[in-house]
């Protein structure tokens, strides 16, 4: 094998190991296990004198605190009944451990855009590059919303605001748990009625699914409006669903429906 095959097969390996989530190392430098475990085989047996001592025992750490899915959720409950502002909200939601999800994650995802926008749009979870910049959908598909966005008229700075469903980015980018979402929950809703946007959009089938509280696809819930309400709000938001960007990344045959949407979206933003 020449050198040019093996820098080859050293790529495939990478991008491999990062679709399989592995987005992280245990440390800068590589460990031959197959060496310590010939050193172990090595290793002289014990003495008489140590043999039939006690094993050392491993030093006592500290287990963190266990939530269950319903007081994770009645906490945030709480928590969120008694935000009076998006500032208080973000505050509680940093401060708040009774998801999983934070002990894993490198940042909490809060929002972006402008809070006073016309539109408000939910997704489902932080990305690798939102774990690390803080921001929501500032990765590929982030890109790809953005210029969704542009096509009719919208954009995070001056009229769209964005946030999640959950907080903190899942392990290997999976899709979050039930218990992960139900600890969120309460958030989601007061932040929503704090921002209280004219249209609502949903991007994905998590934040469908949980918000709207159906269980069926996209392909059968896209193209029509919903109201929708929770305990906080006064009255119901005008919400439209749309496939989330990182779907149209790797099924682009649906972006003819996402651009239906879009334009149903731009004529109820026109009237």
């Amino acid at each position: 094998m020449n050198n040019a095959d093996n820098i080859f097969d050293n790529r495939f390996l990478l991008e491999w190991q990062l679709d399989a989530g592995v987005d992280e190392a245990v440390s800068d430098a590589p460990t031959n296990y197959f060496a310590l475990k010939e050193q172990s085989a090595a290793a002289p047996p014990p003495s008489p004198t140590t043999r039939n001592q006690p094993p050392a025992q491993p030093p006592a750490t500290k287990t963190p605190p266990y939530h269950s899915p319903s007081a994770a959720s009645a906490t945030a409950r709480a928590i969120a009944n008694n935000c009076n502002s998006i500032t208080e909200l973000e505050a509680a939601v940093r401060a708040f451990d009774g998801c999983a999800l934070k002990k894993t994650a490198t940042k909490t995802v809060f929002a972006d855009g402008n809070p006073q926008g016309l539109v408000m749009i939910i997704g489902e979870a932080p990305g690798a590059q939102e774990d690390v910049q803080g921001i929501p959908f500032c990765g590929d598909s982030g890109q790809l919303l953005d210029k969704m966005l542009a096509a009719i008229g919208l954009n995070r700075g001056e009229n769209t605001y964005i946030s999640n469903m959950v907080f903190w980015r899942p392990p290997g980018n999976r899709t979050p748990s039930t218990e992960e979402i139900t600890a969120c929950l309460p958030f989601v809703e007061k932040h929503i009625a704090l921002v209280a946007p004219k249209i609502l959009i949903l991007s994905g089938g998590v934040a469908t699914h949980a918000l709207l509280n159906n269980d069926q696809s996209i392909s059968r819930l896209r193209g029509k409006w919903y109201e929708y309400q929770n305990q906080y709000l006064a009255a119901p938001i005008k919400t439209a669903l749309l496939y989330h960007p990182s779907y149209l990344l790797r099924q682009p045959q649906f972006k003819k429906q996402a651009w239906q949407d879009l334009l149903m979206i731009k004529e109820a933003i026109a009237g």
